[in-house]
């Protein structure tokens, strides 16, 4: 726990004591009262750097911990909550936030919310309560002192708020999406209630399923027959169909009440709507209706408590056996049986492979494709691609050299086959080309997106080029690279594509592989200009935002700067295609500038020479110029046949298809590129002939006309206007 100073401590017991006797009486509490007792606690104002506004309102929200704890309301039945409703009518408005309050959801539970949550929970004389992100109390403060209280709360000054109003409970630090493992030494609970934040999570930053995370962790943690009262998002709906992540929540309990709340938080600075959730771990029954409500008080008078579940015993502790006697016989009695299921065990694993010092044999050519086959290795076990993949003749007939890295992936991962050896080798070869580096020492040219060799400059990491057609699965091999180095601590990678709609793919990818949705994380969840406030996860982002700027801001600068200069994680451009042609060069319409986004996609490895660089892309070069953003490949500079990219670019387009064929050869026999496809083997079609009528021939031919008009004017204007004028007249 951070040091907290001793000053700080007293001021917020001097002022909780103060708005503890405001709280006493009858009178409302004002923010002029909050910051009066503020001032008269800590001896000055805000201005003098003492206290903040929020302050005011954390120790206002511990006063009323500590006045419920000494003065505590009768909550036996649903009305009985009207009185929690009338003493927030006395408190101010929350009207001030803080970034840490943000950052961290840290909106704590209205008191008459609180109250009905109690009432919901129908607390038993020998419960044990568990609140997994418990803030200030508030959601327990009308549990009564002598409940058996669990207290979990990341704040460190908040937990400190805890320990002195709840002195018997047991208080934590621990993330609540992980609460089920973090208490596993303490006695489980038989009710739990929670309001975990909606969409932040420890580590992850933005996470839309983070209140689900909380409640599946705490329903794990719940006994058996125990209730589970949660305040949770509005999208969180019970009445979900199978397969969706809130179904799958709720598939081993029973939801027993569901509650939509309007305006519920205005009090507590927002309008949001919530939903009260009643839930019993045990099987069966219905969901019930939600009941929909814009008041507490109007909800109280016809609200119902549904009936708690009677709690199974203990299992007992095994105890010492009884002695036996030498003057009588011992009666043994057969053990029934009983079933007995081991553990899921997912552990990290080696990928084992058999290197070979002969290339695997040739597979038979079927006109100029060749069927795959991993030429240096032998997987012990690992499961056949779904479809048959090819290559061509070219790129078979060379072999892969013999590599020897070993990746590290969940063992079900490799023994449930749900990667095959195709894609197991992609793996491979691109952790055996991340461990080589370029010839040469370097540092980012002043101007531009060239690298120049300097003695004070840096070592850049080679990268890997992945070619493979639709269909073999790019999506999940970038996704098996990325978890490979995760599991071996570099928890920081980025995944570029093309679209924002690619989102959802990603984490289907990385969650089919072990990983968890709230890993993969949008640059869009941050203003541009705004620090990443992500301190593991796959950051995902897009070439149109990659090369977005406004004013001396830039999403490239904001990646780069949390990536940090010491960054060795995957950065894995899927559609590399979409950076081609950086360097500019001739197009079929004259001289082209070279591409933005492509320019900062260059600029981003540039700056990160330890980063491990996987291109992916199907089309990797329909024009060698498009292969300048592939700067990790070595194909030009210190060592090779080309002292730079323009030389490069000029010679090979000199040699034509056969010259980029060669450098395709020679990428696959240095391990730094892989391109495979499906086979057609097998596959049918028909021809289907449509029969254009008189009507379509005139208006494709009037079409056809205007075309060649364009065509052979190019950007003359009188041209272009006849050409318009004529399909409009058609």
């Amino acid at each position: 726990m951070p040091a907290i100073p001793d000053a700080l401590i007293l001021g917020e017991q001097r002022a909780a004591a103060i708005l503890g006797d405001r709280l006493g009486s009858t009178d409302p509490i004002t923010r002029a009262d909050l910051s009066a007792a503020m001032m008269q606690a800590f001896g000055g104002s805000d201005a003098d750097g003492l206290w903040t506004q929020r302050d005011s309102f954390e120790i206002l929200e511990h006063a009323l911990v500590q006045h419920l704890g000494l003065r505590p309301l009768s909550l036996r039945k649903p009305c009985d909550v009207a009185a929690a409703c009338d003493l927030l009518d006395r408190l101010p408005t929350h009207t001030v936030r803080s970034e840490e309050q943000v950052e961290w959801q840290q909106f704590s539970t209205p008191v008459d919310l609180a109250a009905l949550a109690v009432v919901l929970a129908d607390i038993q004389p020998d419960d044990i309560i568990l609140e997994p992100s418990a803030g200030n109390g508030l959601l327990v403060a009308h549990c009564g002192r002598s409940a058996t209280l669990q207290l979990n709360e990341l704040a460190p000054r908040r937990r400190i708020r805890l320990t002195q109003s709840f002195p018997d409970a047991l208080v934590t630090g621990h993330d609540g999406a992980l609460i089920d493992a973090a208490l596993a030494a303490a006695p489980r609970p038989s009710l739990v209630l929670m309001n975990p934040p909606f969409s932040r999570s420890a580590g992850r930053g933005a996470d839309r399923h983070a209140a689900l995370r909380h409640l599946a962790a705490a329903l794990r943690r719940l006994r058996p027959g125990g209730r589970l009262v949660a305040v949770m998002p509005e999208w969180f709906n019970p009445h979900a169909r199978i397969g969706d992540p809130t179904w799958t929540g709720l598939q081993h309990a029973s939801l027993r009440a569901s509650i939509r709340l309007d305006k519920c938080y205005l009090r507590h600075g927002t309008s949001i709507s919530v939903r009260l959730l009643v839930i019993d771990r045990v099987g069966g029954g219905e969901v019930p209706p939600t009941i929909e409500s814009g008041s507490i008080r109007e909800l109280i008078a016809t609200l119902a408590v549904p009936s708690r579940a009677p709690l199974p015993p203990l299992p007992a502790q095994p105890g010492r056996p009884a002695a036996i006697s030498l003057f009588s016989a011992a009666r043994a009695t057969r053990p029934r049986p009983r079933p007995c299921h081991a553990p899921v065990r997912n552990d990290v694993a080696a990928v084992r492979y058999s290197a070979l010092d002969t290339p695997a044999p040739l597979l038979g050519q079927v006109g100029v494709y060749l069927p795959y086959r991993p030429s240096r290795i032998r997987f012990e076990t690992a499961g056949e691609h779904p479809t048959a993949l090819v290559e061509s003749v070219a790129m078979g007939s060379i072999a892969a050299p013999i590599p020897r890295y070993v990746p590290l992936l969940p063992e079900r991962t490799v023994s449930h086959r749900l990667l095959s050896a195709s894609q197991l080798e992609t793996v491979v070869y691109a952790g055996h080309a991340w461990s080589q580096f370029l010839p040469g020492k370097f540092l980012p040219a002043r101007e531009g997106a060239g690298l120049e060799e300097s003695e004070q400059g840096h070592a850049y990491r080679k990268g890997y080029f992945l070619g493979d057609g639709t269909g073999a699965g790019k999506g999940r091999q970038v996704a098996a690279c990325i978890l490979d180095n995760w599991l071996q601590g570099r928890r920081r990678n980025i995944w570029v594509t093309k679209n924002e709609m690619l989102l959802e793919d990603a984490r289907r990818d990385w969650t089919a592989l072990g990983g968890l949705p709230g890993d993969i994380q949008p640059l869009s969840n941050w203003k541009i200009d705004q620090p990443l406030a992500l301190e593991q996860g796959v950051l995902f982002v897009t070439y149109p935002m990659l090369r977005s700027a406004r004013g001396a801001s830039s999403r490239l600068q904001q990646i780069i700067q949390w990536a940090g200069p010491d960054f060795e994680g995957v950065i894995g451009f899927d559609e590399a295609h979409e950076m081609g042609g950086v360097g500019g060069g001739e197009g079929a319409l004259g001289r082209k500038e070279g591409s933005l986004q492509g320019l900062c996609g260059v600029l981003l490895q540039n700056n990160l020479p330890g980063a491990r660089i996987l291109y992916a892309t199907a089309t990797a070069a329909s024009d060698v110029n498009n292969l300048a953003y592939a700067v990790r490949l070595g194909l030009w500079g210190p060592e090779t046949a080309f002292a730079n990219r323009e030389q490069f670019i000029a010679d090979i387009r000199k040699g034509g298809i056969a010259a980029m064929e060669l450098v395709a050869r020679d990428l696959k026999a240095l391990g730094l590129y892989t391109a495979r496809a499906l086979s057609f083997d097998g596959v049918e079609y028909e021809i289907l002939r449509h029969e254009l009528t008189p009507g379509q021939i005139a208006i494709y031919d009037r079409y056809a006309e205007a075309w060649a008009v364009l065509c052979a004017a190019r950007h003359k204007m009188p041209y272009r206007e006849e050409a318009v004028m004529r399909r409009s007249a058609a």
